[in-house]
């Protein structure tokens, strides 16, 4: 009983990191980017902020030798590092050329890209129990964020990059550690300079593109440094926490469960800067915690059916080499064969 009750202990530990980090995250970041906040509107340079952070705790934990370094092949941490760059920027795009309903729906459709890249890349299959509390989960969530739907032929094509290189980047998280034997903080101590690197580099002309400001004009006010400095220690443990997640479970449990961060954003929102909550918002987070308390009921069904089976197979191998057994012997008995 105790050794099924730790890892239920650290599942739970692991994605309460996640939720924890990544809502107080976007909290923060809403408070230093805002126009009424400290208006610091260069995200993609942010997210490099971020990685570098990432990158040099993980560092100070090799050094130290709280964590141990092993070899992934260079050319695999450069792919996964344009991947999930591209990902981050294309997002970003998304947002600022689509309506926030259309950018909504986007982020929603990552949750079926995932399940047909993983039938295709892992030949995953689905029972219809997952497949409906998927649908309930995305269904409630879109009640309770899309609002506006307007699309154009530039946010479209930005929007489709984002939701693939998205699902993608989560899909091989997963595959790299399964792969390589790697834990999640090793991993992305690898994959977090290369990222913060090109970010650094390139963030601050992408952050131009978007907005028409010139990080070297902001003026880095106290109150604008601490929450900088908040935001990447938050995102320090968001990204690790991702990792984590996604190496135990799946990259479809991550992004359905993942939405309980969408409903505690909103009831934060409401709390702390008087945003809006109405009946629809209510019904929509309603049914989307059903549906994710379906899917966690659908998953766990499956994975006693599947221990279930694998028991009775174990059986029947059993009492087939029994059987062998038991021939053999009456074969040789018959013969006059035994041994003395």
């Amino acid at each position: 009983m105790d050794s099924e009750k730790k890892p239920r202990v650290s599942n739970a530990g692991a994605w309460g990191m996640n939720v924890v980090s990544s809502v107080g995250i976007i909290m923060a970041n809403k408070q230093l980017m805002s126009p009424n906040g400290y208006g610091f509107s260069f995200a993609t340079t942010l997210t490099g902020f971020h990685f570098s952070v990432t990158a040099l705790v993980g560092w100070v934990s090799n050094a130290a030798g709280l964590s141990v370094s092993k070899q992934i092949p260079l050319w695999e941490l450069l792919w996964f590092s344009i991947v999930a760059n591209l990902s981050i920027t294309a997002m970003n795009l998304s947002l600022m050329l689509n309506s926030v309903g259309f950018y909504q729906i986007s982020k929603l459709s990552i949750i079926p890209v995932v399940c047909m890249l993983e039938w295709i890349l892992n030949n995953k299959n689905y029972s219809s129990k997952v497949i409906m509390s998927v649908v309930v989960v995305a269904f409630g969530v879109g009640i309770c964020t899309v609002t506006d739907v307007e699309i154009n032929m530039k946010g479209f094509l930005c929007a489709c990059v984002a939701v693939f290189c998205t699902s993608l980047q989560q899909i091989t998280i997963g595959s790299f550690q399964k792969k390589y034997s790697i834990g999640s903080f090793e991993l992305l101590s690898k994959t977090a300079p290369i990222q913060a690197a090109s970010l650094i580099v390139l963030g601050p002309f992408m952050d131009y593109c978007l907005n028409g400001q010139s990080i070297l004009k902001y003026h880095f006010s106290t109150g604008a440094l601490f929450f900088i400095i908040l935001s990447c220690t938050l995102a320090v443990f968001c990204n690790m926490s991702q990792y984590l997640c996604i190496g135990r479970f799946s990259a479809t449990t991550f992004q359905v469960l993942g939405h309980m961060k969408t409903v505690c954003v909103l009831i934060l929102g409401w709390i702390l800067f008087d945003s809006a909550l109405t009946i629809k918002n209510i019904l929509g987070m309603l049914l989307a915690v059903v549906g994710m308390i379906v899917y966690s009921w659908a998953v766990e069904s499956e994975k006693l059916a599947k221990l279930a089976a694998s028991a009775i197979s174990d059986e029947e191998n059993v009492k087939l080499l029994k059987d062998r057994s038991s021939g053999v012997t009456e074969s040789d008995v018959e013969l006059g064969q035994t041994k003395s």
